[in-house]
C-alpha cells in the first residue's frame, strides 16, 4: 500500500515494507507475549464491549451500561427482547468486533484518513466513558483515550501513520487470540456464560459451532487484512 495521503494535513505518506512488517511484528508480540497481552487485551475488551453496545443500539435495544474488569473480561447490559435477531446479533458482535474494526482500519489507511479516524475513535471512547459503570472500566478508557489524544495532538503525520498501522495490525491479531482462549476455557468448563453459550441458547447452533464461526471470521479478517496491508 503506497502513497497514502493524510487528508487533514495534506501530508503524503509512503509506508515502506519495513514500516508495514515492523508494525506487524510489534503488534504480534503485543498479542503473543502473555505478560504484555494481559495489558493490551484491555483494548480488545473495549472494542469487544463497544461492538455489543453498537449493535444493541442499532437493533433497537436500550443500552443501560458497560463494565470492564481488571481480568480483561467485560459486560454490556441492554434492555429489550430476550430473544430474536436483535439479541442474536448483539451477542455475536463482541468477538468479531476487533477483527471487523481492523478491516475498517485497513480502509482508513488506504484512504489516508488516519487523523480523522483517530479523532472519531476519541469521540467513541468519550461516549463509552459515560456508559461505563465501574471505576476500572473508566480508567481503561481514560488511559486508552490519553494515548490516542497524545498521538493526534503531538504526533507528526509519519508518527500517526506508524501508529495507525500498529493499531490495525493489533486489532487483526488481537481479534484471533480471545477466540482460542474461549475455546480452551469452554473445554475446561470455565466459561459457562460465554457469548457462544448464550448464542447456543438463542439459536439452533451449538456453542461449539459459534466458537468455530468466531474463529473462521477472525482468521479470515487477519488473512484478508494482512494481505492488503503487505501488498
Amino acid at each position: 500500500m503506497h502513497d497514502v495521503v493524510d487528508r487533514v494535513s495534506g501530508y503524503r505518506l509512503d509506508p515502506s515494507t519495513a514500516l508495514v512488517l515492523g508494525t506487524a511484528g510489534a503488534a504480534l508480540l503485543a498479542v503473543a507475549i502473555d505478560r504484555v497481552w494481559r495489558l493490551t487485551r484491555n483494548v480488545v475488551t473495549i472494542v469487544h464491549e463497544g461492538g455489543h453496545a453498537l449493535i444493541a443500539l442499532l437493533s433497537g435495544r436500550r443500552l443501560t451500561g458497560i463494565r470492564l474488569h481488571s481480568d480483561t473480561s467485560g459486560l454490556t447490559l441492554s434492555v429489550g427482547r430476550p430473544e430474536g435477531p436483535g439479541m442474536v446479533l448483539t451477542t455475536a458482535a463482541g468477538y468479531l468486533s476487533p477483527s471487523l474494526l481492523g478491516l475498517v482500519g485497513v480502509a482508513v489507511l488506504a484512504l489516508g484518513r488516519v487523523t480523522i479516524a483517530l479523532w472519531v475513535a476519541l469521540g467513541v471512547l468519550l461516549v463509552m466513558l459515560f456508559l461505563v459503570r465501574n471505576w476500572y472500566g473508566a480508567l481503561s478508557i481514560v488511559v486508552t483515550g490519553a494515548v490516542l489524544w497524545s498521538v493526534v495532538w503531538y504526533g507528526s503525520a509519519d508518527t500517526q501513520a506508524t501508529f495507525g498501522h500498529l493499531v490495525v495490525w493489533f486489532l487483526l491479531f488481537g481479534g484471533v487470540r480471545p477466540v482460542f482462549e474461549l475455546r480452551r476455557q469452554r473445554r475446561r468448563g470455565q466459561a459457562p456464560g460465554s457469548d457462544a453459550d448464550q448464542l447456543g441458547h438463542l439459536t439452533a447452533l451449538p456453542p461449539a459451532a459459534w466458537v468455530g464461526i468466531f474463529a473462521l471470521g477472525t482468521l479470515a479478517a487477519l488473512a484478508g487484512g494482512g494481505y492488503l496491508l503487505v501488498t
